[in-house]
């Protein structure tokens, strides 16, 4: 099991990048049974984090569990991850 912050992750990788650990953390990643990727939307997410995230998703895909947490509705994650602006950061809340 492995337990990864989203923000933290992104900057882990994007440093593996840059010092030509990449391979390595994907790799240790990928070996995982579980992954848990926490705070979902929070941050924004650029080009080079999607591509790291979609690879993620991609390497898991019928291979090993991935559960994604966040404070924001699944409807709104495909926003999230195109950067389309039209779902809320937070759901509106009724006044009763």
């Amino acid at each position: 099991m492995h337990y990864a912050n989203l923000g933290k992750l992104f900057s882990r990788l994007k440093m593996g990048k840059a010092d030509g650990s990449y391979l390595r953390e994907i790799s240790k990643i990928e070996r995982q049974d579980l992954l848990i990727i926490d705070d979902f939307g929070l941050v924004p997410i650029d080009n080079q984090s999607r591509s790291a995230l979609m690879e993620i998703v991609e390497d898991r895909h019928k291979k090993s569990s991935m559960i994604i947490t966040s404070q924001l509705p699944v409807n709104c994650w495909h926003e999230v991850i195109w950067r389309k602006n039209h779902c809320r950061r937070y759901p509106r809340q009724d006044s009763s």
